[in-house]
């Protein structure tokens, strides 16, 4: 029987639980594990690898992640890792940061993928750590290894950000198709175009690297053909009456209903929040959207659906697991089914339910829900 507590062990405060910077065996490594929030002696997150990255930016993330798992129910503390580094020569970077972390990661700090550590990063650093999510203390009862359950659910972070853009459109009782833009032409954002098509939206923008493609209709399966796994399109394979443009920022001018944000963190700042026409954004990608632009985008009237509700999928897979939510007996297909039903069934409710806050004249509508998950209760007996 599982037991509740009355309240959840996840404490809101301004500075995270812990702080671990890491420098490595000899200096080798440069990067912060911040663990913002603990329920049970527990945490989770991924772990991000970019030349850029700061310690202000891993403690954003791991905020997002206490406010993520706290919104779907899950009883799991939010994390993040951060190490900057190039992408070239990363391997050894990822060995050094493998065994730094070992104390964490055996000690009940789950460190997964994010930006610049995928699967087979992930590997690497787990090998060095000697780290298995179901051997240890209270590990999780999994019959198989963690590749064989993870690695179907690779598109749960798009699917569900459609959900998001989904579950908005239809609360504003839209009659005809959205024109969308997808801002970020990855993995999160080829699954979250080729959701919203598959649900009769027009996606009319996407956008790389490279700029921004756009046509008054975008099939999302010609397209994807002719884009890398790094999100890049081949211009060279697109028909003549697609337009190219490599302004940065041209997205923000298509004619659109909805944005969806899947790429770098603050694409919608300061500097081109202004610029901003379309009615709905859904944050895709973390810290998508300054704290700034978003004051100026609601003052707008622009619908914004936060990162922390649309951006739960992978997120929600890892906790699932983790905490032994996921029944693992079911095949394959019909645990990943299981799996994209249960985050889907919160992610609406989520995004429905932050709606109607806000119409009610909410000064802080997300806030308000977080801390209406915050007072349900959750179980205490989770096998993390």
């Amino acid at each position: 029987m599982t037991v509740l507590e009355e309240k959840p062990g996840i404490e809101s405060t301004t500075e995270p639980a812990f702080v671990v910077h890491l420098n490595g065996d000899n200096g080798g490594l440069k990067g912060w594990v911040v663990v913002d929030s603990l329920v049970g002696g527990w945490a989770m997150g991924g772990t991000r690898l970019t030349e850029t990255v700061t310690e202000t930016e891993v403690r954003g993330l791991a905020r997002a992640m206490t406010d993520k798992l706290t919104l779907v129910g899950l009883p799991v503390g939010g994390a993040k890792a951060g190490i900057v580094a190039p992408e070239a020569g990363k391997e050894e970077v990822l060995k050094t940061y493998g065994r730094t972390i070992a104390p964490l990661l055996h000690g009940g700090i789950h460190l997964g993928a994010d930006m610049g550590v995928g699967a087979k990063e992930r590997a690497i650093f787990y090998e060095a750590a000697g780290y298995d999510p179901r051997k240890r203390p209270r590990g999780v009862d999994m019959p198989y290894d963690w590749k064989t359950y993870y690695e179907p659910l690779v598109d749960a972070t798009g699917h569900n950000v459609g959900q998001a853009a989904a579950a908005a459109l239809e609360a504003s009782h839209r009659d005809e198709p959205a024109r969308v833009v997808v801002q970020g032409f990855g993995a999160v954002g080829r699954a979250v175009a080729k959701f919203l098509e598959q649900r009769g939206h027009r996606i009319v923008a996407v956008v790389d690297i490279l700029g921004t493609v756009s046509a008054d209709e975008l099939p999302v399966d010609d397209l994807i053909a002719i884009t890398d796994p790094q999100g890049r399109v081949d211009r060279s394979r697109l028909p003549q009456s697609v337009k190219v443009t490599p302004e940065a920022d041209a997205w923000l001018d298509v004619d659109a209903d909805l944005i969806i944000l899947a790429a770098q963190k603050d694409a919608i700042n300061s500097t081109n929040v202004h610029r901003l026409k379309a009615a709905f954004v859904v944050e895709g990608g973390n810290l998508a959207t300054s704290p700034e632009a978003r004051l100026k985008a609601a003052a707008a009237g622009t619908l914004l659906i936060p990162d922390v509700i649309a951006n739960v999928g992978g997120a929600a897979s890892a906790g699932l697991a983790l905490t032994g939510t996921v029944p693992f007996t079911l095949p394959g297909e019909a645990r990943k089914d299981w799996v994209f039903d249960w985050i889907a069934q919160r992610v609406r409710k989520n995004t429905l339910d932050l709606l109607e806050i806000a119409n009610g004249s909410s000064a802080e509508p997300l806030r308000e829900l977080i801390a209406a998950r915050r007072d349900q209760p959750i179980p205490r007996d989770a096998k993390f």
